[in-house]
Formats: C-alpha cells, sequence, structure tokens
C-alpha cells in the first residue's frame, strides 16, 4: 500500500495504543486528548468492526463520547455505510481483532472510502486495532488471525507499522516464548518498515506534518538492522513520516 505522502498538509490522527487504561475507565486516560484533538466536532462516527457485538459495544463508546459532549452515530458493516462515511465530522475505529477489523471494512468497501475522507483532513481517532490500520499493513498486530481478510493492506495514513500494547519481558517473568521485541525482529527479517512499539497510555497524534509521541510509558522505535531506540513522552517523530519510497 502507497503511502499518501502528498496530504502531510491536511492529515490529522490521534492513535492510540489502547482504550482502557489499568484502574481507570474507558478512555478515561485519553479524554483530555480527545477533546482538545476533535475542537469543535460535535458528531463522531464510530467504527465498531473489530468486536463481534456491534450494538453493545455503540453502546458503551456513545455514553462515553457523550460525557465528553460528543454525539455518536454508528458505521454498519455494508456499503450503506458510504454515506455515513462522506458525511462524517471525525472518525472513530475502536478495539478488538484487528484481523476482523480489517476484513469488514473491505466486505463493507468502506478502506477506500475511510482512507479518502482521512486525507481529506477529518479527523481520525483510533484505538489499538483501530490504531494497527492507520499503519501500511497489519502485519505488526498482536492479534490471532481469527478470519482472513482479502489482503494485509490497510490504510496507510502513515509510512511505518505500529504496535500497540507493547511490552517488554517482565525481569521476574518466566516466560520462555517469544518476546514482542523478538516478534518484531522477525518482522524485519522479511520488511523494511520501522515499527512503533506503543505502550499502554500512549498515543500518536499527528497535525499536518507534525508527529508527535504522547504519554508517560513512552514507545520503542524498531528499525530494520538498528539497536532499538527509546522514545519519551513528547518525543517529535515527524521524521518518520518521511515516505521510504521517495
Amino acid at each position: 500500500m502507497r503511502y499518501h505522502a502528498v496530504t502531510l498538509h491536511a492529515m490529522r490522527l490521534l492513535l492510540l495504543s489502547n482504550s482502557v487504561d489499568h484502574g481507570r475507565g474507558y478512555l478515561d486516560h485519553a479524554a483530555e486528548e480527545i477533546v482538545s484533538f476533535l475542537g469543535q466536532v460535535e458528531r463522531v462516527l464510530f467504527v465498531p468492526f473489530a468486536a463481534r457485538d456491534h450494538l453493545a459495544y455503540s453502546h458503551n463508546v456513545r455514553a462515553r463520547f457523550l460525557a465528553l459532549g460528543i454525539e455518536v452515530e454508528r458505521a454498519q458493516p455494508d456499503r450503506a455505510s458510504r454515506g455515513a462515511v462522506e458525511r462524517a465530522e471525525a472518525v472513530f475505529v475502536g478495539g478488538g481483532n484487528t484481523f476482523r477489523l480489517l476484513d469488514r471494512l473491505q466486505r463493507a468497501g468502506l478502506l477506500d472510502a475511510l482512507r479518502r475522507k482521512v486525507l481529506e483532513g477529518t479527523p481520525y481517532i483510533g484505538a489499538s486495532a483501530g490504531s494497527v490500520i492507520a499503519a501500511p499493513t497489519l502485519k505488526t498486530t498482536n492479534d490471532m488471525p481469527i478470519v482472513e481478510p482479502a489482503s494485509f493492506e490497510a490504510l496507510a495514513l502513515v509510512p511505518f507499522q505500529i504496535n500497540c500494547h507493547y511490552a517488554g519481558p517482565g525481569a521476574s517473568s518466566s516466560h520462555m516464548g517469544e518476546t514482542r521485541e523478538q516478534r518484531i525482529e522477525e518482522f524485519h527479517e522479511e520488511n523494511d518498515a520501522p515499527v512503533v512499539g506503543l505502550r499502554e497510555g500512549t498515543w500518536l497524534r499527528r497535525e499536518a506534518g507534525v508527529l508527535k509521541l504522547r504519554g508517560a510509558p513512552g514507545a520503542r522505535l524498531f528499525r530494520r538492522g538498528c539497536s532499538p531506540l527509546e522514545l519519551s513522552d513528547g518525543a517529535d517523530l515527524s521524521f518518520l513520516l518521511e515516505d521510504p519510497a521517495t
């Protein structure tokens, strides 16, 4: 999937690693950032396709956004939702299973419509799976492939890959399986794109050509052939927006 570098002047993204932080309610950790990001937006189109029960999921999201003074419209998993995408003031794509999310967007013919809408400057908020699909592909998701999408190609709103819920091995852990870092190293055995590992409680905010990391836990940047780089709250990651193909 080709990254759309020509649209740097318009793009607005808020990509959350998680929607629930430990010990807090739904989106509580990012509520102020969401309000700041949306500004005067009064109504958000919610895409619940990463979950199985769209109605229950949308009910919870609607209640949370109404508490922020924002109304919510639920997208339907069919081509009739193209109109809802086209008229949306902003879009929120929630978390769940990334394979199911991408599959449903493809089946409904909404992937291209959503991409065009965001490229025009419509604010896009993603959480977990909704953040992963902002990358060129879903190859760095943590999820099981419970369904098979037609393609791994996603929205390509940024030219790098995203790994949400990134966690390093605990000092006292006896787990002998692959660490998240090892899995990302495996990705780089076959792929060139940088990977941003977003820890719980962090997010990326993009305004035009500026990309900032926010959240005290920080993040980790992986690049093929390089040692991982630790990233702190407030780090300017705008250099990652350069199209690697140019």
